[in-house]
């Protein structure tokens, strides 16, 4: 009898199968369930579970733009809606399965299609380590009106609160900076959405520290368009999740129970379909009926421009940046104090004898010394052009910690017009480098004769005050320092009060956490009218943002 032989033409590309697996897989069931309109994205996919559902690992076109990874699947269309979305959270709460969900809606994936698409590449993970690593735009473009008619800009971060400590929550604060003030970064968008799980059954203060952090992203012009998606949900009403969010004092958009606006969502969507199936029928259509109502606000809201909210970030890290180099300039100022206290005490015990004798003098010298940082991102990650801009004259760290943008000190931004605004002196750029070390203050005990210091003082003025005494150069160089450290006193409370006005937050753990230091450096000054602007701020705590503040000092302690 004569064989037929059998010819099954493939459409589209998959992923390189054997002949020992064509025998398994029934190629023909696979093919005709999956529809035409997406054999070319499947064409460019990887098979990664061939079941129920088939899984696909898109290959989205990757590109940087800045610091910044961007993802994109499909071609842009100039003459079509695009919304964007912010996706934050709290590590383990399935920011990256709720982007895979709200990509499959866009692309108009069906149940009964037996299909699934991962954007983002889904792995067992625990709650305790955030599976994104940095700050990642996913555009996802050429299926409007299969469900949305508009495409979608994603822009997914690492989660809050997770092991690395509060020095990565910085980080990611630094990192949605430097975002914002790409040439080519985000504008404006039209949704902030607050990923949250569902089953919290009580407000913890690593939970409180997770929603300030948050809050404090952002402008108070954003409130509108900040929403909560509820992920890992039964369906039923999440009264904890609103319980938390009502003690935080969260600042979103509202329901009319006047509760925050949220939708909930189940991130069982991908799980195979083999045991259970009805039950993660109705989880899908749970998810789907919220994925509808989700984009149905985001049609409606208007985007909000993001100048607000860079200004918020922009001010964050400056008064981060003022701190840090006031921390500096009191030990170099107490550690000069020291010093020309036991010059002063040697020249009043060996006054008769300076007329006809040299001696020396024991004194504690302070100085520079490199000390290496780490530059190769956060927990060595090995993603960014971390580093610090330091002026090699003045000696000093003029933007350290955070400076992620600049591959050079000449493009940092404490450069204006080609000077530093930061160092002492205001050098050049030219005298500045971006490098993995910073420069740190020490001290050593010395023994140095009078005419030594004498000299040491005489070398580094000018002419005119060579006439000057020892003990006026003494003075003028305990007076100058002085008056750096009020300079960047002044700075940092500009800063405190320009966020207590625009951020969103007005119990900004970004403020709190450096108001006692602030406080008592601005009563040494006598300023009243500062220190009880400071204190008024304070006198704002409550028990969800000193919650907050307990888990930032036990975090940063680890």
């Amino acid at each position: 009898m004569a064989h037929t032989s059998v010819s099954v033409s493939i459409p589209f590309e998959t992923t390189p199968i054997s002949d020992r697996d064509i025998r398994d897989i029934n190629l023909r069931d696979l093919i005709s369930n999956i529809p035409s309109k997406y054999q070319d994205i499947i064409s460019k996919s990887v098979l990664i579970h061939q079941g129920s559902p088939h899984v696909y690992q898109l290959r989205p076109k990757k590109e940087k733009f800045g610091t910044i990874t961007r993802m994109t699947v499909g071609e842009k269309r100039v003459d079509r809606i695009n919304k964007t979305i912010f996706f934050l959270g709290e590590t383990g709460s399935g920011k990256s399965t709720l982007i895979n969900t709200l990509a499959n809606y866009a692309m108009g994936v069906k149940w009964k299609e037996n299909l699934w698409f991962e954007l983002i590449k889904e792995e067992n993970s625990n709650a305790s380590g955030s599976q994104t690593s940095d700050v990642i735009v996913y555009e996802i473009f050429g299926f409007e009106d299969e469900t949305l008619p508009f495409s979608l800009t994603l822009i997914d971060t690492p989660g809050f609160g997770d092991t690395r400590g509060v020095e990565h929550d910085f980080f990611i604060t630094q990192r949605l900076c430097d975002l914002l003030q790409s040439e080519d970064g985000i504008q404006e968008t039209d949704a902030v959405a607050l990923v949250l799980q569902d089953g919290t059954n009580r407000l913890s203060d690593r939970m409180l520290y997770v929603l300030n952090s948050l809050m404090s992203l952002f402008g108070k012009d954003m409130e509108e368009n900040i929403v909560t998606l509820i992920t890992h949900s039964s369906g039923v009403p999440p009264k904890n999740v609103i319980k938390a969010l009502e003690a935080a004092n969260m600042k979103c958009a509202r329901n009319e129970k006047n509760q925050p606006l949220n939708f909930l969502f189940d991130n069982c969507l991908n799980e195979d379909r083999t045991e259970a199936r009805d039950n993660l029928k109705l989880a899908h259509d749970r998810s789907v009926n919220a994925m509808e109502k989700f984009t149905d606000f985001l049609e409606k809201k208007q985007p909000q421009k993001l100048e607000k909210t860079r200004e918020v970030l922009k001010e964050r890290i400056g008064l981060t940046a003022c701190i840090e180099n006031l921390k500096e300039r009191n030990t170099k100022s107490e550690l000069k104090q020291t010093e020309v206290t036991q010059i002063l005490e040697a020249l009043k015990k060996h006054q008769q004898e300076m007329k006809t004798t040299e001696f020396t003098v024991e004194v504690d010298e302070s100085y520079k010394e490199k000390q290496t940082i780490t530059c190769s991102g956060p927990w060595g990650l090995g993603l960014f052009n971390d580093g610090a801009v330091c002026c090699t004259v003045c000696e000093e760290n003029c933007h350290y910690p955070g400076c992620t943008r600049a591959k050079s000190a000449e493009k940092c931004g404490v450069m204006i017009e080609g000077h530093c605004t930061k160092c002492t002196n205001k050098c050049p750029a030219s005298d500045h480098v971006k490098e993995n070390w910073i420069y740190v203050t020490k001290t050593r005990t010395v023994q140095k004769t009078i005419k030594e210091i004498k000299m040491q003082y005489e070398q580094n003025d000018t002419e005119a005050d060579n006439k000057s005494s020892l003990l006026e150069h003494l003075e003028k160089e305990t007076n100058d320092l002085r008056a750096e450290g009020l300079q960047l006193l002044g700075e940092a409370y500009d800063h405190v009060v320009t966020l207590d006005q625009i951020a969103l937050n007005d119990l900004s753990l970004s403020i709190h956490v450096h108001l006692d230091f602030l406080i008592e450096k601005m009563k040494e000054t006598g300023d009243t009218e500062k220190i009880q602007k400071l204190e008024a701020m304070k006198s704002r705590e409550d028990n969800t943002c000193l919650a907050a503040v307990r888990y930032f000092g036990r975090a940063a302690r680890c």
